[in-house]
């Protein structure tokens, strides 16, 4: 039951006996959860439903907790000291799923037709060597942060279609990469528009494709919680998937069906500068907030063909059981599926 403040303790002692023969209707209090979030725009979503109140309106007390990567985020809703998260799929998400830890209950951010999204980059050095587009990849270095990670399974799927042969370079941190290919340690790296452009607008970087040409559909991030929740907090999850996708259609109405015009444009930026770019000024984070908008799912539908696809690809680079069905990773109950 809800504490009374002193007013509403001393309100009580002035009714009558009979009303206080009666018994007390309990005060419904916000569930607490945690959620794990990156500061990443691709995050949106969560950003704009804690802003504007609509996990509150959900009946749910959120608390932001912030990685610098998705693993640890996914460990730590395995361990139970984070209740949800958006994170791609890798080989250690579907290892946790495997193990009975995590489910995926959604989707999240999608490559889409017709919408800027992840950029494939090359190092200046390679670039002025002749790496200027994905068919030059033959022999060539790849960044990414662990394998079985969302960076090694694109430049894999790039590399297959273009026929050619990578060397990975795992590197731990995305800013780690960022170095790496600032400094020409590496040769090539794909990564969301929102790190992409402001990388490639330095000079030091050069954008020479685009994931969705090779990934046209790309379920990049999804939507997870620990096996218990899915399966003993339903109501709960119910209502934080409620909540996140009201954020998800505020974002995709204002940055994405309203064609990037100004009405509400800078309501938004305001918003998620608060979490994106924070040491930055808003003038100099405005371009990169913009310029990383990405389709994010409504309803947090999900695209089970490509879900499918990275799990066979996963089990096909033996970086996970073979013996994984998709219901080991994902649990349909809650899923709107992305036609």
């Amino acid at each position: 039951m809800k504490k009374l403040n002193r007013r509403q303790a001393l309100g009580l002692l002035g009714a009558t006996a009979a009303a206080s023969a009666l018994p007390m209707p309990a005060i419904a209090q916000n569930r607490k959860l945690v959620l794990g979030a990156l500061r990443f725009t691709s995050h949106a979503g969560s950003f704009i439903a804690f802003e504007r109140g609509y996990f509150a309106d959900a009946g749910l007390d959120v608390e932001l907790k912030f990685f610098e990567a998705a693993q640890p985020m996914a460990v730590a809703i395995a361990s139970g000291d984070v209740d949800y998260g958006i994170t791609a799929i890798s080989g250690g998400l579907i290892s946790l799923a495997d193990k009975g830890a995590v489910k995926v209950i959604g989707g999240s951010l999608s490559e889409e037709p017709g919408i800027d999204g992840q950029k494939i980059l090359a190092s200046d050095a390679a670039f002025q060597a002749g790496l200027t587009s994905p068919a030059a990849l033959d022999g060539k270095t790849f960044g990414m942060t662990t394998a079985g990670s969302s960076f090694h399974y694109m430049g894999s799927k790039i590399a297959a279609d273009e026929g050619v042969s990578l060397r990975f370079k795992p590197l731990q941190k995305v800013g780690a990469v960022i170095g790496a290919l600032k400094s020409g340690q590496i040769d090539a790296w794909s990564i969301v528009p929102h790190i992409a452009k402001p990388l490639a607008g330095s000079g030091a970087i050069h954008i020479i494709g685009n994931v969705s040409d090779y990934l046209p559909d790309y379920q990049v991030t999804t939507v997870f919680t620990s096996a218990k929740n899915a399966a003993d907090e339903r109501a709960m999850t119910q209502d934080f998937l409620a909540g996140y996708s009201r954020g998800v259609s505020d974002y995709n109405k204002t940055m994405i069906d309203n064609g990037g015009s100004a009405e509400g444009v800078d309501e938004l930026v305001d918003l998620l500068h608060k979490y994106v770019y924070t040491d930055r000024p808003r003038e100099k984070a405005v371009g990169p907030i913009v310029d990383g908008t990405m389709r994010l799912n409504e309803n947090a539908s999900l695209n089970m063909a490509s879900v499918e696809d990275q799990l066979s690809w996963f089990q096909a680079e033996d970086l996970v059981s073979r013996d994984i069905t998709l219901d080991t990773l994902v649990d349909p109950s809650y899923v709107d599926e992305k036609a």
